[in-house]
């Protein structure tokens, strides 16, 4: 695997976007635990627009006016309802006012799902990650490669570590500084504010991109 694949990967994880914008909001209002559950379910959304990659769907959505306009606003609405969320303290960016161990140790099965769950829906409704890996990862693939499915697979692999690692160490980070924030209320609202700005903002990037 060569060194270019990886700096360039890493540069694209550590870039902030919807799943880093997750992530940290997830671990400063709900603590540790559910960061690591943001991360994992940011890197499961990756895996169908790997499949849809090597199946050729990526090829569809890059062709198809259609099907690349459907998949975005649905990807844009909910962004936008992410950003209503975090406004309100709703659903899985409700925030967790007890410390950090005694909210991870509250953070129960349910509450985890929902935390992935969203990771999951964030990338899996962004048409633009299935195009990036039609066009990202063939660059890293030799034209004379006797099993490109295979060196696609393990590039993709290589990838999603990457971004369950680097979304981690981002939500650890917030985590371990989360108790300073939450007994302030007036922080907490401009940081509920903020996140939803992001997402809001976010959510117009994506409603402006094309195929």
């Amino acid at each position: 695997m060569s060194w270019s694949f990886l700096l360039t990967s890493l540069i694209v994880v550590a870039s902030p976007g919807t799943g880093v914008l997750y992530t940290l909001a997830a671990a400063l209002t709900r603590g540790s635990r559910a960061s690591i559950a943001a991360a994992f379910g940011c890197t499961l959304g990756i895996v169908p627009h790997m499949l849809a990659a090597m199946l050729g769907l990526a090829a569809v959505l890059h062709t198809s006016a259609l099907a690349f306009a459907v998949l975005k606003y649905c990807g844009v609405a909910y962004l936008l309802y992410m950003a209503w969320q975090a406004l309100r303290e709703q659903g899985a960016l409700a925030v967790d006012a007890r410390a950090d161990a005694r909210a991870d140790a509250r953070l129960d099965g349910r509450s985890s799902r929902r935390v992935v769950v969203t990771g999951i829906l964030i990338n899996i409704l962004n048409p633009k990650l299935s195009i990036f890996f039609l066009a990202f990862l063939p660059q890293f693939i030799a034209a004379d490669e006797g099993h490109p499915l295979a060196r696609m697979l393990e590039l993709s692999i290589a990838f999603m570590a990457m971004t369950f690692a680097v979304f981690a160490l981002y939500g650890l980070f917030a985590a371990s500084v989360r108790d300073r924030i939450v007994s302030r209320p007036r922080v907490m609202t401009w940081l509920r504010r903020s996140f939803a700005a992001g997402f809001a903002a976010l959510g117009a990037r994506l409603a402006l991109a094309e195929r």
